[in-house]
Parts: structure tokens; C-alpha cells; sequence
């Protein structure tokens, strides 16, 4: 069977309790929403009390307790119930269930009404309406009863339960004296609740305010030291800032000093080789006369030997003879005007007083004939085609510009110097490397085949001269005397001697056999950058920034003719094979053709404005390639005057060359690597 009754428990609060003896049994008293924290009263339906009982109140008496939600519960009572109440047996309805998942109290209510009394509506209880409902004051013996649980009073709280409900009973309660509890107490309990609450927070603030003290504190020692490490900065920086500036300054008072020394220099420099060639020419001089004074002491001593031996016998005749025959050097000679007669053997410019190295080798005389001579005319019928070049092919030969080149006297091997320290021999035209040399201690500016092919010259920033032997394989001769860096090289045409031109305004003749310097041709008052000696002759021709070129006896170490006409620096200078004619190019890029018998200029072509860098001769004569600085070849035709530049370098173009047939051309340029123009 299904009975309603009131439920056995409620949701527990802090304003609820249990009364001694009868624990489990609700209180009427206010509740606190577990949700908002609003004091609530139990939902009751209306017009409905029960009577509870209670233990310890004694027989016979109740209590009058509103009513809570009713929710249905099955039990089952046995038959032989003990109390004498009469149960009303209630059929079920077969028909009549509850769906599932619908068994709450509103479902079973709604349900239970629609039963019987039919359809009808049934009010929906929202939220909003239970949010909605009146705050309920508490009792006065609630109140009390709350405070002696809190305060774990049991056995007052016992004592004043009897009592209570004794008075009750009776009727001896006035309703009004036992009404509601003043609101002023349970606003004073609510207080002090928040105050507890606020301790806590407080508390729970003091400590993060402690906490931020500490960081602010520790953040602010950080700020101070960073602020000093700053300061210290910006003073460090203020001290080097000025020292800049006093070092500046300092250095600023320095150049003028430095050019004026510089000034000083170059007049000493100028002034000393004055004074040296001064010196030769004075001595030069003094050897002169003192070979002419001696000369004429000897006549004067042979003239009287002869006058007397004259007026004596056959005899002494035939003793005069034999030592004629024994003399011969010494066969008297009249003197003219009182002047000794010309002896070559004895003429300080073609024998000048040095000394003697046992080593030392012999130059060959000047009356060779050039084997070039009969090459020129078979190169004359091909010089027509010497504005035809085309670039065929590129050799990567070095990282580093390539600053020389030169072509193997008899086969195709050409070498290349480079500002690598380094050079190498290469095969053509399969461009295929033979051999490389190290040994300079700065870059390579020049380079130069022995005659026989056997070995190789080379100039270098370090000032000295190498020359490197191929069969050996190793550097065999080091060569040093210049001051400054050596510019380039030419050998001989015998190939015991080799000629250098240095940065110190000197050149240089070698002996390979005594090693030693042979002369230095002084006569340049500024760099000398180029030197050849001229095919089959002991004649040598320099360029120098002076703006002037030279020849120069080798033998003598003397200047022999002087070519003015550069408005600026000589960069290089170069004979024909014939060597009857000399081209020379400047830094304004101009070149200029100089006929060395009448020693003045043929022929002057504005290549410009780039600086011409080297310059050569094709093997007919007839054409002129210049490696300009712009990157590319200028390539001048002597006969109508044109000018053809071939562009293929990404750099400066340092260094050109024919082949010995002059079907190829070789250019060599800064930017490391060799072109093969055909």
C-alpha cells in the first residue's frame, strides 16, 4: 500500500540541530539556500499540521510541526501491527503507472490527481517562483536551541527542552512573549559570521601585500643596480668617446708631418741619385783622364828610347825587333795637337772600372743578325686577320687576379703569375695544368722564359727575383738587392743574364752564373714598370711613371737615348720583333708607336680613358693588343689606325699575349682567369 506522510530527515544547515533523544526528527526553523546564502522556509503544502511525537515529553503530549514536502514512499505493514489503527485497504490501479524516469514528487502528485479527479491542470512550481519566496524570522526556541548546540550546552539544552514543552503544554506560554527572535541578534550572528570571513581575507591579503613588499623591494634593488651598471656605462662610454676624439686630433696634427717627411724623402731620394749619377760621370771622368795622362807618359818615354836606338848598330837593330815582336801593344804612335791618340781598349764608357767576379759572364757582341727577321714577312700575309678575333674558350686559373702572362719559346705551354703567390704552367690548348711553383712571400707581378725553355723568372712584392728550374723542380736561384717590389723581368738572349725593374726607380742586370748584380741602371726618378731587352742585343728598353722610356746599354749600365711624349705614367713598353719599333701605353689609356732609329714617336691612338696595363706586338707587327683596365683587350690596327676592343673579362684585363704564329691571343685579368681569343 502507498501512504503520504512527511519525510524522516532534512538537508542539514549551520541553524539546524538535533534534540536529545529525538535525533532524526526535523525542526521547525529557518533554512540557509546552500546556493545564495538566503534564509528560506521548508515548502509545506497548505493547511496541513502533524502531530509528532516526541521522547522525552512525556505521554499524551505533541507538538504542533508545519508540515514539510510530502514525497510517496511503498512500505509494507505486517498484519499483526501493534498499533490498534485501522488501515483502509486501497486497490491499485493496474491501469495507472508512472513512466520510467518520471519518479519525482511533482510527477507522482500530478499523476495522482488526474486520477482522481480527473483532467485537469496541474500548477507548475518554476524555479523563479521557489527563488521567490519570503524570508521566515526565527523562533526564539530555535534560537536558543541553535546557541546551546553551538556552544556544546547538551545538558542545558536537555534541561530547557523538558521544561519548554512542559510550559507548552500547560499553556503556560504567552505567544506573544515567545514570538520571533528580534532581527537586531540574528543580523548580529550574520555580522559576526562576516567578520570572521573578512578576517580570513584580510588575512589571506596581508599576506600577498607581505609577499608584494618583498618583490617590490627586491625589484627596486635590481632597478638601483642596473641603474648604477648604467651609469657606469654611460661614463665608460663618454671616456672612450673623448679618448676617440683626442686620438683623432692627435692623428689629424700627425699628417701633416708625415707628408712633409714624405716630401723630404723624395727629395733625398731624387737628390742621392743626382749625386750618384754625378759621381759616375766624375769618375767616369777622372778614369779619363788619368788613362789619358798615362798614355802620354808612355809616348814621351817611347819617343826618346826609339831616337837613340835608331843611331845604333845592326845588332841592336835586331834586338829592337825581337822586342817589338815580344810588345806588340807597344808600337810607338805620333800624337796629334799634343792629344793621345784613341784607344778603344782603353775608353771608360766602353769598359768601366769594376770589379772582376771569376764568375762572371761574358755579354755577346752586337753583330749577331735577328732570326726573327725572315718570320716577319711570312706573318705579313696573315695580318689581315688580326681584327678578327673571337673568344673559343676560359681557363679558371686562379682565385686571385691574375697579374702576367708568358708563352713557352718552342711549345704550347703558357704560365700564368698570380697576386696568390702561386704560379702555373698550363698545357694548350686542353688547358691542363703541368706544374705550379710556390715560393714568394707576396703577390707575383711578372714572369719570364729562359731562352732555352728550361727555366722560368719571377718577380714578386717581396722584392726579390727567383729563377725556378723544370727539371729540377724547385727554385734554384734567389736574387735580392731591390728596396721596393720588383714590377717584371726579362731574360737575355743568351740566357746568362736577366734583367728586373723595380718600385724604386731602378733596374737591374743579373749574372746567372757569378749570381750577383752585374749594374743597376739608375736614371728614372720614379717607378720603373717595365723592362725587356731588345731581341739578339744587349740594349735595354724601360718604362717608367716618370713619363719617359729608355734604352740603356746593359753592358755599361748607361742611357743611352731618352723618349719624351707620355703626358702620364708609362705603365709597360714593349719591342716589335724586328726592333726597329717600340709601343708604350700610359695611364690615361693612350699608346704610342716610337721609331727607335730617329727616336721619336710614329704614331700616337687615344685607347682611353681606362689605363692601358701591358701591351704586345703581334708576330707580323702590324697589330697592337693592350690589356685595358676597363676588362677589356684593345686591339689597335697599325695601318688604318682602328680601334677593336674584345669584351669578354668581368675585370681589369692585367696582361696580353700573342702566340708565336699569331693565330691566338691569351689575356689574363683580375678576375682570375685566362681567355683563349682566336
Amino acid at each position: 500500500m502507498f501512504l503520504f506522510h512527511s519525510p524522516p530527515r532534512h538537508v542539514p544547515d549551520q541553524n539546524s540541530y538535533n534534540l536529545a533523544g529525538c535525533e532524526g526528527l526535523p525542526l521547525v526553523t529557518g533554512s540557509r539556500s546552500p546556493s545564495n546564502g538566503k534564509q528560506t522556509a521548508p515548502l509545506a503544502p497548505p493547511s496541513r499540521k502533524g502531530r509528532i511525537g516526541m521522547a522525552g515529553v512525556g505521554a499524551g503530549q505533541s507538538l504542533d510541526v508545519e508540515d514539510g514536502p510530502y514525497y510517496l514512499e511503498k512500505v509494507s505493514i505486517p498484519e499483526d501491527s501493534e498499533d490498534d489503527y485501522q488501515y483502509e485497504e486501497v486497490a491499485a490501479d493496474d491501469e495507472w503507472s508512472l513512466a520510467e524516469g518520471e519518479e519525482d514528487l511533482e510527477a507522482a502528485v500530478r499523476a495522482l490527481c488526474e486520477q482522481t479527479e480527473g483532467p485537469q491542470t496541474v500548477p507548475k512550481t518554476s524555479p523563479s517562483a521557489l527563488q521567490s519566496l519570503s524570508r521566515k524570522p526565527e523562533v526564539v526556541d530555535d534560537f536558543l536551541r541553535n546557541f546551546l548546540i553551538k556552544m556544546g550546552m547538551r545538558k542545558t539544552l536537555d534541561c530547557f527542552q523538558t521544561e519548554w514543552y512542559e510550559m507548552e503544554q500547560r499553556g503556560l506560554l504567552n505567544a506573544e512573549q515567545v514570538g520571533f527572535v528580534p532581527d537586531a541578534y540574528t543580523h548580529n550572528q550574520l555580522l559576526g559570521n562576516r567578520i570572521k570571513s573578512l578576517e580570513k581575507e584580510r588575512e589571506s591579503y596581508r599576506q600577498a601585500a607581505f609577499k608584494a613588499g618583498e618583490a617590490l623591494v627586491k625589484l627596486q634593488k635590481e632597478r638601483d643596480f642596473h641603474r648604477m651598471q648604467h651609469k657606469r656605462v654611460v661614463q665608460e662610454k663618454n671616456r672612450l668617446t673623448e679618448d676617440l676624439r683626442r686620438l683623432k686630433k692627435h692623428y689629424a696634427s700627425y699628417e701633416p708631418a708625415l707628408r712633409q717627411l714624405k716630401d723630404k724623402y723624395q727629395a733625398a731620394l731624387k737628390q742621392k741619385m743626382l749625386i750618384g749619377l754625378e759621381r759616375d760621370r766624375v769618375v767616369g771622368q777622372i778614369s779619363g783622364l788619368e788613362a789619358t795622362l798615362r798614355n802620354v807618359q808612355s809616348e814621351r818615354d817611347v819617343l826618346p828610347r826609339r831616337v837613340t836606338m835608331t843611331q845604333k848598330s845592326s845588332k841592336d837593330t835586331s834586338v829592337l825587333r825581337g822586342r817589338s815582336k815580344r810588345s806588340p801593344d807597344r808600337e810607338p804612335r805620333q800624337p796629334v795637337d799634343g792629344v793621345a791618340p784613341y784607344d778603344s781598349a782603353k775608353d771608360p764608357t766602353k769598359h768601366p772600372k769594376v770589379s772582376k767576379h771569376p764568375k762572371d759572364s761574358e755579354f755577346p757582341v752586337d753583330s749577331r743578325v735577328n732570326p726573327y727577321l725572315s718570320q716577319v714577312k711570312g706573318q705579313a700575309a696573315q695580318a689581315a686577320k688580326a681584327s678578327g678575333f673571337r673568344l673559343t674558350s676560359s681557363l679558371k686559373a686562379h682565385e686571385l687576379p691574375v697579374s702576367c702572362l708568358a708563352l713557352h719559346p718552342r711549345k704550347q705551354i703558357l704560365v700564368t703569375a698570380s697576386d696568390d703567390r702561386l704560379w702555373k704552367m698550363w698545357g694548350i690548348p686542353n688547358r691542363e695544368i703541368i706544374m705550379t711553383g710556390e715560393g714568394h712571400a707576396d703577390w707575383l707581378s711578372g714572369c719570364c722564359f729562359h731562352p732555352d725553355g728550361g727555366q722560368l723568372a719571377t718577380t714578386s712584392g717581396d722584392t726579390a727575383v727567383k729563377v725556378w728550374d723544370f727539371s729540377r723542380g724547385e727554385c734554384v736561384l734567389t736574387l735580392e738587392g731591390h728596396a721596393r717590389a720588383a714590377w717584371g723581368c726579362s731574360f737575355h738572349a743568351c740566357g746568362d743574364f736577366v734583367a728586373s725593374c723595380s718600385l724604386d726607380s731602378t733596374s737591374k742586370v743579373w749574372d746567372l752564373r757569378s749570381e750577383r748584380c752585374r749594374c743597376t741602371l739608375r736614371g728614372h726618378v720614379d717607378s720603373v714598370n717595365s723592362v725587356v731587352f731588345l731581341p739578339f742585343s744587349n740594349t735595354l728598353l724601360t718604362s717608367s711613371a716618370d713619363k719617359t722610356l729608355s734604352l740603356w746599354d746593359a753592358r755599361t749600365g748607361l742611357c743611352a737615348q731618352t723618349f719624351y711624349g707620355h703626358l702620364h705614367s708609362c705603365n709597360h713598353a714593349a719591342f716589335n720583333l724586328t726592333g726597329d719599333t717600340v709601343v708604350s701605353c700610359d695611364s690615361y689609356g693612350v699608346v704610342k708607336l716610337w721609331d727607335v732609329r730617329k727616336v721619336a714617336a710614329m704614331l700616337s691612338i687615344d685607347a682611353g680613358p681606362h689605363p692601358g696595363n701591358q701591351t704586345a706586338f703581334s708576330p707580323s707587327g702590324r697589330t697592337v693588343a693592350v690589356a685595358s683596365n676597363d676588362g677589356s683587350v684593345k686591339l689597335l690596327d697599325l695601318a688604318s689606325s682602328q680601334v677593336t676592343s674584345l669584351v669578354g673579362h668581368e675585370d681589369a684585363v692585367q696582361s696580353v699575349v700573342f702566340s708565336h704564329r699569331g693565330e691566338y691571343l691569351f689575356s689574363g685579368g683580375s678576375d682570375g682567369t685566362v681567355h683563349f681569343w682566336s
